[in-house]
């Protein structure tokens, strides 16, 4: 059974990939801080999928704050001129609304 929340996470990692080779090449570690953090996602969202109460909404909730720090980053890099504004705001809010309704 596919997990929506998941899918979505890896379709924003694929599509953050420019963005972050271009905020790499100015900023190595904030690259380095917005890759680990969209994985962080992903990865949390996989791990909640073989839990179950409080134990899942925690890792749902960890994702939530990943996903608020990608966020972070790419306004950052907008706010410095290296991206014009940051990407993919639409699926970043559908990801996070899906999330916030999860970790209920």
């Amino acid at each position: 059974m596919r997990f929506l929340a998941y899918d979505l996470s890896i379709e924003l990692i694929r599509g953050l990939r420019t963005s972050l080779e271009t905020i790499r090449r100015r900023d190595p570690a904030l690259a380095k801080q917005g890759t680990d953090a969209v994985n962080s996602v992903a990865l949390n969202l996989a791990e909640s999928g073989g839990r179950v109460g409080r134990d899942r909404a925690h890792l749902v909730r960890i994702a939530l704050g990943s996903l608020r720090e990608v966020g972070a980053v790419l306004d950052i890099a907008a706010a410095h001129g290296w991206v014009d504004s940051p990407p993919l705001a639409r699926e970043r809010d559908r990801l996070g609304g899906l999330l916030y309704s999860l970790q209920r």
